[in-house]
């Protein structure tokens, strides 16, 4: 049985820097971090025992005297503001993608909100990456999730259109064309996708067809891997959802020559090696 891991799978830079932040300052001693580091729970519990303690922002706003990470996603200007006041040392892995869209999307906030300009946002609602962009608008910008929500927005007013970084090019293309179609030139599109991830889609669907079976690796809290593990499906429906090393079944590799593995953004390597150890000792 031949068993191929894909290698445009696993961590992408912005949280490849912000696991690396977290084991430098790890040596100094115990270091908070707000919400998960990564939407994998092995991961996760790898950086808790070395004394990376999750929180949650309730928490964070009593915390003083202390280091706190800020992991890829992001955070909204509120929690600099809090660090600021309580003198808490900010670590701050937020990734230069999100950064970038953040700038920009207050920059288009401050220059259009006196022109009763809308800022709306293809993403997810509640993910934390989303959670900061609003962040720059004081709360105000609109979150869209699917054609249906474009019932939110006011077309007799100026639209700017940005994305979650790790949404469907696919999606929010689609989602841009029916905002375009309603508001014509009053709609500003902006494409903020992350084409780091937005490349794999094409790269896996291929990598998907040239197995006999796909071994898809993700956390359940990993949107992207939510995303991507229905890319695989469409192509190959041999295709099975897996957290770790022990969820491989003998019966998801009956008569395959060919497995592949593959995992989302947030998918540690060193799992996906645990995977391919077991099913090459099958």
């Amino acid at each position: 049985m031949r068993v191929e891991i894909d290698e445009h799978s696993g961590f992408c830079f912005g949280v490849v820097n912000a696991i690396r932040k977290a084991e430098q300052e790890l040596e100094r001693g115990m270091l908070y971090c707000i919400g998960d580091i990564v939407h994998n729970d092995l991961e996760v519990e790898r950086l808790r025992l070395r004394g990376l303690k999750t929180i949650e922002h309730e928490q964070f706003a009593r915390l003083q005297h202390c280091r706190v990470l800020f992991r890829a996603h992001g955070e909204p200007p509120v929690s600099y503001e809090i660090a600021q006041k309580n003198e808490v040392e900010v670590i701050d892995a937020s990734c230069p993608v999100v950064l970038n869209l953040q700038k920009r999307i207050r920059k288009a906030y401050e220059q259009t909100r006196e022109q009763g300009g809308q800022v709306v946002i293809y993403g997810k609602r509640g993910h934390a990456e989303v959670v900061g962009l609003v962040g720059q608008t004081n709360g105000e910008a609109l979150v869209i999730e699917n054609p249906e929500d474009i019932r939110q927005i006011d077309f007799s007013r100026p639209v700017i259109l940005f994305s979650q970084t790790t949404k469907s090019l696919e999606g929010f293309q689609a989602i841009a064309a029916l905002l375009k179609e309603k508001g014509g030139a009053q709609v500003v599109v902006n494409d903020t996708i992350c084409r780091k991830v937005a490349n794999r889609i094409p790269q896996l669907r291929e990598f998907a067809q040239k197995h006999d079976v796909v071994i898809f690796v993700s956390g359940e809290k990993s949107s992207n891997g939510k995303q991507l593990f229905a890319t695989c499906c469409e192509v190959n429906p041999r295709t099975y959802l897996v957290q770790r090393a022990e969820d491989v079944k003998p019966e998801m590799l009956e008569n395959a020559q060919s497995v592949g593995i593959s995992g989302a953004t947030s998918t540690p390597a060193w799992v996906m090696e645990e995977i391919r150890h077991k099913i090459e000792l099958q």
